[in-house]
């Protein structure tokens, strides 16, 4: 049986339970549930704190995991990433007051107050900067005022936290984060793991792409297709109507309102757009 760890709480929680539940696997009913096991796919979820989780893969515990990239990095854990999720996306940045830090190679020889000490020390050492680094598990923010820190070490999203508190991104992102699915750095495929991560791949691409029916004349098929090459290639089938045919293909879904109104001016009529709930490609 695949043993899973997925995040019991946080902003990773509720995404990756929606995931799975697509790549259709049974999911827990209450979140007190800390174990679901689900007999009909031979898979047994676990759910546990996401800055945990790459500890219980790496030990090989655990078969597979769902967790951040930052989390992942930080713990120093023997896992590895293996696809990323495109959800919970996060960029890590250095904040200092305004204009106190020209640049993020001037942390050297500072006080970093960060919640992601092995991400840091990481940056540093790559560099070969030295500086003090202090851990805390949250509130960063208010360690340079309290004189703890002068330097901060965060996850940044819009950055009005930091403003409010007289401070300013300096420098490019330490990292960039998402979920991503985390296996044993060392160890053999179990059984199931393959399918897993083809059931991922399905959602991600369904939900990346939609399906696109319209027809068309024929002497403009070939203009048509080229607007809607698919994945591999287009069905294309003739109509009762003479001189007509009817294109089917999937289409990246942020694209699919201008591919219409193209497809349009080219004279196709009768255009359906739909959802795809899971593929395998």
């Amino acid at each position: 049986m695949l043993r899973i760890a997925v995040p019991n709480k946080g902003a990773l929680s509720e995404a990756a339970a929606q995931l799975l539940a697509e790549a259709g696997y049974r999911q827990r009913r209450t979140s007190r549930d800390l174990v679901t096991v689900d007999p009909d796919n031979d898979v047994e979820f676990f759910y546990l704190r996401p800055r945990d989780i790459a500890i219980y893969v790496g030990e090989g515990t655990l078969d597979v995991g769902i967790t951040g990239r930052d989390l992942l990095l930080d713990s120093g854990a023997s896992a590895q990433e293996v696809k990323g999720l495109g959800f919970g996306a996060s960029s890590f940045h250095f904040a200092a007051p305004v204009g106190d830090l020209p640049s993020d190679r001037d942390v050297a020889g500072r006080r970093i107050a960060t919640s992601y000490p092995g991400i840091v020390r990481s940056w540093l050492s790559e560099r070969d900067l030295d500086a003090h680094v202090v851990r805390l598990d949250g509130a960063v923010e208010s360690s340079v005022r309290l004189g703890v820190a002068d330097v901060i070490a965060d996850v940044v999203e819009t950055g009005s936290t930091l403003r409010q508190a007289g401070m300013e991104v300096v420098g490019e992102p330490i990292l960039r984060s998402e979920a991503v699915v985390i296996t044993p750095r060392d160890g053999d495929r179990p059984d199931g793991y393959d399918v897993f991560l083809r059931r991922l791949d399905g959602v991600l691409v369904a939900r990346s792409y939609v399906m696109m029916d319209y027809d068309i004349r024929a002497e403009q098929v070939e203009q048509a297709v080229a607007l809607t090459p698919g994945i591999e290639s287009p069905t294309v089938s003739p109509l009762h109507r003479e001189g007509w045919v009817a294109v089917r293909s999937m289409v990246p879904r942020d694209t699919a309102q201008r591919v219409m109104d193209e497809l349009w001016v080219l004279g196709a009529r009768g255009t359906l757009v739909t959802e795809i709930a899971a593929c395998r490609l």
